[in-house]
């Protein structure tokens, strides 16, 4: 039975974001509430896996993020070398989930049909569906479909032994959240089905968002497949770096999912 080490390497951050960003309806003990980026790496059963592809300095400009460490480092850092990498999972198509196009150049790329339909159809016409993504990450996608370097998935799907992909949506219509055994049981990779534990514990959504319903769904969806809920790990939330532990005279911003949490 394969189980996987995980690792959570945080690339960017945001200081400057408060609590009322970070909720449907705002927050009425508005604060400070900054946003972590992160990229994953999963390695067992013989392979290494990368869960999103973050974004680059000229991204982050753009964007007014900050990168901390480039993913290509920090993939470095967690002894990974991009140029080897066979398979990348795509939560969805966020820009900040679906840059550093030229990193791969090996992989192949698995993304939901619905998340591929939603960034190339029709809903690209209105701007606030549009706003989070980039056109050059859908086209780069479509560049490698066409160089048969994209498996697509419908739903709940297992990438690997010990290692299944679940369609939720919610915060993107084709937004796919990760399950990962591993030495201390089912760990779910939320990536942006919660972005910070605020959400998913309180089931208040974050704001953007294409679908509620489906996000309050997703929500109790991790729950069930979690092996408890301090085995599901948000997507952009700092804690993340608090609560788990980072490799000994490791940098402390990439951190072991597959360890007991600290509290």
């Amino acid at each position: 039975m394969s189980e996987y080490e995980i690792r959570a390497i945080r690339y960017a951050h945001n200081a400057e974001r408060r609590a009322a960003e970070n909720f449907i309806g705002g927050d009425p003990h508005d604060g400070p509430m900054p946003m972590d980026f992160f990229v994953w790496v999963l390695k067992g059963g013989g392979r290494t896996i990368v869960v999103d592809t973050g974004f680059d300095e000229k991204m982050g400009r753009k964007r007014e993020r900050k990168i901390v460490r480039p993913v290509a480092e920090g993939l470095k850092a967690a002894g990974v070398d991009p140029a080897t990498v066979e398979d990348v999972i795509l939560t969805h198509m966020h820009y900040d989930h679906a840059g550093n196009h030229d990193l791969f150049p090996r992989a192949r790329y698995h993304v939901q049909d619905r998340e591929m339909e939603y960034c190339t159809g029709r809903c690209m016409c209105h701007p606030t569906l549009r706003h989070p993504f980039e056109v050059d990450d859908v086209t780069a996608m479509v560049k490698r479909l066409f160089a048969g370097r994209v498996k697509f998935h419908n739903g709940t799907s297992e990438i690997a032994e010990g290692l299944t992909a679940h369609l939720v949506g919610g915060h993107s219509r084709g937004l796919q959240f990760l399950r990962v055994r591993t030495r201390r049981g089912w760990v779910v990779l939320a990536s942006d089905a919660s972005h910070y534990y605020a959400n998913f514990e309180q089931a208040r959504p974050f704001p953007v968002v294409c679908d509620v319903r489906e996000t309050l769904e997703g929500y109790e969806a991790m729950k069930g497949l979690a092996s408890s809920a301090d085995h599901i790990v948000p997507g952009h939330d700092p804690q993340v770096l608090e609560r788990y532990p980072a490799e000994p005279g490791g940098p402390s911003d990439i951190v072991r999912l597959d360890a007991a949490p600290k509290r």
